[in-house]
Order: structure tokens, then C-alpha cells, then sequence
């Protein structure tokens, strides 16, 4: 049985690390956590962001390349340093996609996404466990996706790596059945974020001066990303995962797995209920898929 540390709120004054704090789910937990009077320890990635993140007076910054195996060592030992050596959280949200259809997806592009999305993440997440486990208590958010466990076309290397992710996530929690570390899934549908600009800029430097017989879908997806539109249906802003990222640092007994989104808890029902011949029709709409 788990220790009664591992199942007790964390208060206010204990540290939180989370990654990739430089816009969007990140920087709204960072800044909900802040205000609840949470030591949050901010990894932002791209040095250029550093000034204007240090405005938002957080309890510490460290620079994070989830991709740079180095640079992931020396961010978590700085961070524990400045932590005190107590981490109690650690909020795996740093994350991007490129999108494509998968034929058009090279090993390459494959593996850049994977390097931050899992290999990274799981680098983190066992030096984070590794320590929780040292000091006796801990508490570990994964920062996943509804494309971590239903799939979507033209979005293949995300959806591998959030499915990978999950796999990851799945396979720690029994690991961790019987330690004092809480492991909890975040299932976001969609939120309002950075997220299709930078996948914008990562198919156009991956994917879009190849040919493709996806072309004209890929006009259509282009389209959809760079839009400067009202959000599609059921998008949430960022603070919506913010608040139940924080009701899960305050719960003493977090649920395993949190949906966020209509769409999310729609599509989890639907997997249930569903042919798979039926669901994959549904997915090819809800994609901005069909006929070419």
C-alpha cells in the first residue's frame, strides 16, 4: 500500500517544475500555480523567452532542451538545487507537433518528434522519480492529449508520440503502485495555444517542399492553422487545463486520468460504444479529412 505522503495535498509553498512555460498551457499553469502561492520552477526552452517570462516574478527559471539529453541532466540538477532538493511535482507539458500524413513523415521528422514529446520527457520523468522516490513523496502530471488514445489523420508523428507517452504513463503506474508517487494523465482536447503556429512552421520545414499526393489536402490543413479566426467548436482557453492541473496538485487522492474538453470525453465514450469501421468514418470528419 502507498505511503499517506504520497496521497496528501501539496501545499502552497512547495515546489512545482513544469516545462515548457513559454506560451500557451504552460505559461497559464505557471501563473495560475504562482498565484496560489506555489514555487513554480519554469523551464522555457528558447533563450529569447527568458526576459519576458522573468515579468511574471515565478519562483525560478531554467533553461530546457527536452531534446538535448545534456541539457536535460543540467536543467533537473538546477532545478534541485534551487528547489532545495524537494520537487514535489512535476508537470511534463513541453510538447509540439508536425504535421503530415504519415507517408510523407520521414524517419527524421519521426524521431525530432520524439526526441522532445517522449524521449525527453521519460529522461525528466526518471530523474524525477529517482529523486520522489529518495525523499519519500512526489507527484508526476503528464501533459498528454485526446490523440493520445484516439488518432486523427495528418497528425501521425503526434499522435505516436502521445500514444507513446500513455504507454509510458500506463506502465509507471503499476511500476509505482505500491511507492509514494502520485502519476496523473492530462487529456486535453482542443485549447487555445501556440500550438498550430509552431506546427505550421515545423510543416513547412519538414514536410511542405516535398511532393505529395496530399497536396491539396495540405492547402486545406495550411488554411486551418494559420486561420486568424474565432477558435473551432468546444476549444478552451489554456486556463482550463491550468485549473484542473491545480486541482490535482490540491487533490489528496488524484483521479489517474483527467478529459478536458467536450471533444475528449465525447471521443474516450465513443471508442467504447463505436464500431472501429463507424469511429474511424467519424475521425476522418472530425480530421478536416476526406476525399482528396
Amino acid at each position: 500500500m502507498k505511503s499517506m505522503l504520497s496521497s496528501r495535498p501539496i501545499r502552497p509553498y512547495e515546489c512545482v517544475l513544469i516545462t515548457g512555460c513559454s506560451s500557451g498551457i504552460g505559461l497559464a499553469s505557471a501563473e495560475l500555480l504562482h498565484q496560489q502561492g506555489y514555487k513554480v520552477i519554469a523551464c522555457y526552452r528558447n533563450p529569447d523567452d527568458l526576459a519576458r517570462l522573468e515579468a511574471y516574478g515565478f519562483y525560478a527559471y531554467v533553461q530546457l532542451d527536452l531534446a538535448d539529453p545534456n541539457s536535460v541532466e543540467q536543467a533537473w540538477q538546477t532545478a534541485l538545487d534551487l528547489a532545495d532538493q524537494q520537487i514535489y511535482a512535476l508537470f511534463n507539458n513541453a510538447a509540439f507537433g508536425t504535421p503530415g500524413a504519415l507517408e510523407d513523415i520521414s524517419r527524421k521528422v519521426l524521431e525530432d518528434q520524439f526526441q522532445t514529446n517522449v524521449f525527453g520527457t521519460h529522461q525528466l520523468t526518471q530523474l524525477a522519480i529517482k529523486q520522489m522516490l529518495k525523499q519519500g513523496y512526489g507527484r508526476i502530471i503528464h501533459n498528454s492529449s485526446v490523440l493520445g488514445f484516439t488518432a486523427m489523420s495528418l497528425r501521425g508523428s503526434y499522435n505516436a508520440s502521445k500514444f507513446a507517452l500513455e504507454g509510458l504513463a500506463a506502465t509507471q503506474r503499476l511500476e509505482l503502485a505500491h511507492d509514494p508517487i502520485d502519476l496523473v494523465l492530462l487529456q486535453p482536447g482542443p485549447i487555445i495555444s501556440q500550438f498550430r503556429h509552431n506546427a505550421h512552421q515545423n510543416f513547412l520545414k519538414w514536410v511542405a517542399d516535398q511532393p505529395s499526393r496530399h497536396e491539396q489536402t495540405y492547402q486545406n490543413m495550411i488554411c486551418r492553422l494559420t486561420a486568424d479566426t474565432a477558435p473551432a467548436p468546444f476549444t478552451l482557453p489554456a486556463e482550463a487545463v491550468a485549473k484542473v492541473l491545480l486541482s490535482v496538485l490540491r487533490a489528496r487522492r488524484p483521479k489517474l486520468q483527467y478529459r478536458i474538453t467536450l471533444p475528449s470525453k465525447a471521443f474516450h465514450l465513443l471508442r467504447r460504444l463505436l464500431p472501429a469501421r463507424w469511429l474511424d468514418r467519424l475521425l476522418i470528419i472530425a480530421s478536416g479529412g476526406g476525399k482528396r
